[in-house]
């Protein structure tokens, strides 16, 4: 394989992992959403604000998503600072999976927290 093709290859699969991070980021009830106990103390109306902040989150750039696939989030409410992040694990969620890029091997989770949790 030539360099160019595996640059190639490598920017399909951030694309394809980019917009498989955007879906379910867009739309949490399509896959599994956790929050920390940090989030889950927040008032109802705060804590979905919060994620109403994640679902129209489009503030990517070189320092928070270098691998151009919008895994992670910064956002400030009400003076604090949140993270969210998609994390991809295998069919069990046992270990990681073998290819992110692949929806039938992967299964994502994003993870809604205050920074300060992380």
């Amino acid at each position: 394989m030539t360099s160019a093709n595996h640059q190639h290859e490598a920017v399909d699969k951030a694309a394809a992992i980019r917009t498989l991070n955007d879906a379910l980021r867009r739309n949490p009830t399509a896959g599994k959403v956790v929050i920390t106990p940090g989030v889950s103390a927040l008032p109802h109306d705060e804590r979905l604000a919060l994620l109403m902040a994640v679902v129209g989150f489009d503030d990517f750039n070189a320092g928070n998503d270098p691998y151009n696939e919008h895994d992670f989030g910064a956002i400030e409410q009400d003076a604090v600072s949140y993270f969210w992040k998609i994390d991809y694990y295998d069919q069990d969620c046992d270990m990681g999976s073998p290819d992110p890029a692949n929806p039938h091997v992967t299964r994502r989770v994003l993870t809604i927290m205050r920074a300060d949790e992380y």
